[in-house]
């Protein structure tokens, strides 16, 4: 019998290269998306209808789920979105909408879902972070702080689930070519002091993600945890990471002075 899978965030981005991925590989997939509508004619998987932001939306979506399948095998939390600038020029409301997407959003449907799989006694959540859950940025500070949080919780919530037979991982890419920019969001609050800061890290952001690795890589190590019974809680995905998050836990001065270069030239 097929597995189940439902995938957050799946109309666009990584999420759609995941979905259809998955959907290849003959998994029977969900997907969701904010309007739902505006895709779900030119994907070959089901779509519906969940909003990060609205308790009423994610507090609905079992009942809305579970019309469409009998059970679910695995959750894939991919939605969210990005809020790039300098700390202390974003303004707090933008970094608790950061937050209440990218974090809140990403626990409350895993908990919409949780009691299904404790009931099941069984199930999968795999959660797409970024290595600036493990390694912090300039100009990314709100956005690094809901991933480290993502990070930080399912550390704990494997723990916590492992009785019920429920696996949990965390996919952590590096930089890849998405439109993860374009769908971003700043402030228009300007702090003239680091108008040489800022440039720098707009352009050497622009710069990593033209030259990003194919994102198709992303979804290819989704699948690998998608298929193993007890994969492992961290899973990089990218050139070199391995060695970014040793230099970021033991030799941060090394680390601290690389990424100042790469700015520097950029």
């Amino acid at each position: 019998m097929k597995k189940n899978i439902l995938v957050t965030g799946a109309s666009s981005g990584l999420g759609l290269l995941i979905a259809n991925e998955l959907h290849r590989k003959g998994f029977n997939v969900i997907g969701t998306s904010r309007n739902p509508e505006k895709i779900k004619s030119t994907v070959p998987f089901k779509m519906i209808a969940l909003n990060l932001d609205s308790d009423n939306s994610i507090t609905t979506l079992p009942e809305r789920l579970f019309k469409e399948i009998d059970k679910l095998d695995i959750l894939i939390n991919n939605a969210g979105f990005l809020v790039t600038g300098i700390a202390e020029e974003i303004p707090i409301e933008l970094g608790r909408k950061q937050f209440e997407t990218n974090f809140w959003g990403t626990i409350k449907v895993t908990n919409a879902i949780l009691p299904f799989f404790r009931n099941q006694k069984f199930g999968k959540i795999i959660t797409v972070g970024s290595i600036t859950g493990l390694v912090a940025f300039p100009n990314t500070s709100y956005y690094a702080s809901s991933k480290h949080a993502l990070e930080g919780y399912f550390k704990a919530l494997r723990y916590e689930l492992t009785e019920f037979n429920i696996r949990v991982a965390m996919i952590e890419p590096g930089s890849f070519r998405t439109n993860i920019m374009e769908n971003s969001s700043t402030t228009l609050n300007r702090i003239e002091d680091y108008n040489r800061l800022r440039t720098k890290s707009e352009k050497y952001a622009d710069l990593i993600v033209e030259q990003g690795e194919d994102p198709k890589m992303v979804a290819s190590k989704v699948l690998k945890v998608v298929e193993t019974e007890n994969p492992r809680f961290r899973n990089l995905v990218g050139k070199g990471l391995s060695v970014l998050v040793t230099l970021q836990h033991f030799a941060y001065g090394i680390l601290e002075k690389n990424v100042l270069k790469q700015l520097n030239n950029a």
